[in-house]
């Protein structure tokens, strides 16, 4: 024992040995956790107990070997003198049985004949047997196969019942009932298959023929039964009804019928080009709806009124959809109005087989609308070529049969002019009856839509006065509009212009008894909407007024940018400007044309060009370009105004009171004879007083034109210095000046 190892930790030691050798190798960590719990140097001590243990068990094993070794080198021998008598026994139980195959062949051979007969005979009897039970589920069989054959499917579904039912259970342990069997769900899916073809025949060839039946059924001349063969709806449903898929046969129709009507209700891109367009659209849709209509009384509960009724109701919304899409980009009134006739066959046929179709007599007010509207396009076509073919002269007639011809087309009257014999003219031009005639035409076209719509005659009467009106307020009138501001049109056009529209204006009156003739409705029936194209004609000889009034200006200005004068002269020609003679022999001849014109207007014309002309003329002088006048082109200026007094004194249009269109050039006579007469100190002391000889002189003006004046004196004078009454008149000039300018400065403070 190591010294220092105490009894008690050797006793310890000899314990965790044990239970080592004792214990399961799972359970050894406890144990081994022992060695490391213990005093110092526990480990080191336990691991020499350890190897001592080792040592002591080896010696033991070696100890047990060479106990038995020799009983297991005699054992070894004793095997190796038995092998050699193995081998010599295998040889001869070999041999042994060589003989004993060789001699029962023979016999194994009868038996098995023997046994083969017996078989067979025992076979042949209990085939027969079974025989005799197979022979009605194979005559049922081939019953099937002939029925399959000859497309009796309804009967071969019956044989099919018979066999799953009756026959093939009683002889259900065969191999060929088994096939049988596992056959008859395959000859009904292909039962199922080739019924459900047919369908799918059918259904294309009413998808392509639609059209067709549409068509015969909007003529209302054959029963859509004498169109369409439905046997194959008819089998198909009867099929899946005995096969018990009844329900899934309605679902693939409704569900194919669907994605049809999808097809049916989408029209071609090009649909609005054509009437055929709109019809075949029309067509397919009614022989579509007339199908399921036939489907739903035919059948019991293939389709149902819920369905037509939903499917019926989407189709609706797409075709307004698709109507009023197609319809916008129509321009041609003809095409709208057999769109309309289409619509309303469309509509009644689908009406009698109990489809709602309100919502399509409401899209025609929509139509309509769009006819309106290309009504109005065309006829501001007519309305244009018309005015354009016009000379705006008015109307010559030879004799009595001449005269004739236009008074039946324009309901003129003038008693006066009646008593002129022929040769004789009509006041009004060639465009008048022809536009009163496309107005008629018009109303008969606009009539046009409202046959067929099923509407009251109060209500059509007023279709046709508000859309006749939207013809005179909107179509004419912008005609009209643009006429009188095209540029070729002068004032010759204009006043005939203005004579055409009052010739118009008082026909309105015929046109209301064209229409109430039309519709029987009496105008003074309450609520009838009257024409108001009066305001038309109104409008547009007021435009054709003030373009009169702009021509003249414009031939005014073009007259005075004529004007050459020599602001420096120092003496008058003696006469009038060439230039203001020509403009007034122009104005005389012009206002002679004004004698058919109403006298207003030929007065305010007249009353407009003398002021444009005093106008044109003050600015001359005012002009800020013109540096220096001289006191002798200021006389030959005067010249001209007396050639414009003497002018408007000349009463050039009848109806002026004296001297009214003088005061015209008041302004511009006032200011010429305050620098002809140099009355200065009148001006000036009268400034301001209502009763003043230059009233309508403003201070300003005087002053623009007195200080050219003055330039002009300094630049011819430049010797003034030396001459007394130069110098004078120069100190004048600047004292007035001076005074001028205070005037003006008052005025402007004043202001």
């Amino acid at each position: 024992m190591a010294e220092g190892e105490s009894l008690e930790s050797v006793t310890e030691h000899e314990r965790i040995l044990q239970e080592i050798e004792s214990t399961d190798t799972a359970c050894v960590g406890p144990t081994l956790r022992s060695v490391y719990d213990d005093q110092p140097n526990a480990h080191q001590r336990f691991m020499e107990k350890l190897d001592t243990r080792i040592r002591n068990h080896d010696r033991e094993i070696e100890k047990m070997c060479n106990f038995h070794h020799q009983g297991f080198v005699d054992a070894i021998n004793e095997l190796l003198k038995v092998r050699a008598d193995a081998e010599k026994l295998k040889v001869q139980v070999t041999d042994t049985n060589r003989r004993f195959q060789e001699a029962g062949k023979e016999v194994i051979a009868k038996t098995e004949e023997t046994i083969r007969c017996r078989t067979q005979q025992r076979n042949i009897a209990t085939v027969v047997d079974k025989l005799q039970m197979c022979l009605p589920a194979l005559e049922m069989y081939s019953k099937l196969k002939e029925q399959m054959s000859g497309k009796r499917y309804y009967s071969a579904l019956k044989t099919m019942e018979q066999l799953e039912h009756v026959y093939l259970p009683k002889v259900s342990q065969y191999r060929f009932c088994q096939i049988m069997a596992e056959n008859l769900p395959k000859l009904r899916e292909e039962i199922k298959e080739i019924s459900m073809s047919g369908l799918k025949d059918f259904l294309e060839s009413i998808r392509k023929h639609s059209d067709k039946i549409g068509e015969t059924a909007m003529k209302q001349v054959l029963s859509v039964q004498d169109l369409v063969d439905f046997t194959p709806v008819y089998r198909c449903l009867h099929i899946y009804t005995v096969l018990g898929d009844k329900e899934v046969f309605e679902n693939y129709y409704r569900k194919q019928r669907r994605k049809q009507a999808r097809l049916v209700l989408q029209p071609q891109a090009n649909m609005h080009e054509t009437v055929e367009g709109y019809r075949k659209y029309f067509s397919q849709i009614v022989g579509f709806f007339v199908v399921e209509d036939h489907i739903l009384h035919v059948t019991q509960g293939l389709v149902t009124g819920s369905y037509t009724t939903e499917l019926w109701t989407m189709a609706q919304s797409k075709i307004i959809a698709a109507l009023r899409t197609h319809s916008s980009y129509c321009t041609d009134p003809d095409l709208v109005l057999e769109l309309k006739n289409l619509i309303v066959v469309f509509a009644d046929t689908l009406q009698g087989y109990g489809f709602p179709v309100n919502r399509l007599f409401d899209l025609l007010y929509e139509v309509r609308d769009k006819y309106n509207e290309t009504l109005l396009k065309k006829w501001a076509g007519l309305f244009r070529d018309i005015f354009e073919a016009d000379n705006y002269s008015p109307i010559p007639v030879a004799n009595e049969e001449e005269y004739m011809a236009v008074i039946s087309k324009f309901p003129f009257q003038d008693p006066e002019g009646d008593k002129v014999s022929f040769p004789k003219k009509l006041p009004m031009s060639q465009s008048v009856p022809q536009i009163y005639m496309q107005v008629k035409e018009f109303i008969y076209a606009s009539l046009k839509f409202s046959e067929s719509l099923h509407r009251s005659s109060t209500e059509i009467d007023d279709l046709l006065r508000k859309s006749t009106n939207l013809l005179l307020t909107r179509t004419l009138s912008s005609g009209l509009q643009n006429l009188i501001k095209k540029p070729h049109i002068g004032l010759t056009e204009l006043v005939q212009i203005i004579i055409n529209t009052t010739h118009l204006e008082q026909a309105c009156k015929y046109l209301e008894d064209f229409i109430t003739n039309i519709t029987n409705v009496s105008p003074e029936t309450v609520h009838t909407t009257r024409l108001y194209g009066l305001s038309t004609f109104k409008d547009a000889r007021h435009a054709a007024e003030e373009e009169i009034y702009t021509k003249l200006n414009q031939k005014i200005d073009e007259f005075v940018q004529l004007a050459d004068y020599d602001w420096t002269m120092s003496e008058p020609d003696g006469r009038a400007s060439g230039y203001l003679m020509d403009l007034i022999n122009f104005l005389r001849s012009t206002f002679q044309v004004f004698t058919n014109l109403p006298g207003k207007v030929a007065q305010t014309a007249c009353m407009s060009a003398c002021k444009h002309l005093s106008t044109s003329l003050t600015q001359m002088l005012l002009d800020s370009e013109l540096k220096q006048i001289s006191m002798g082109a200021i006389q030959q200026f005067n010249l001209d105004v007396i050639q414009c007094e003497l002018f408007a004194s000349s009463d050039p249009v009848p109806g002026f009171q004296e001297d009214t269109l003088q005061l015209a050039f008041i302004d511009l006579r006032q200011l010429l004879d305050l620098f002809m007469i140099w009355d200065w100190s009148t001006y000036l002391a009268d400034y301001g007083q209502p009763n003043s000889k230059y009233l309508r002189v403003n201070p300003s003006t005087a002053l623009i034109l007195l200080e050219k004046m003055k330039d002009m004196n300094k630049k011819n004078n430049i010797f003034a210095q030396f001459r007394k009454n130069d110098r004078d008149r120069q100190k004048l000039i600047d004292t007035v000046v001076k005074q001028l300018r205070s005037l003006v400065n008052g005025m402007s403070q004043h202001s």
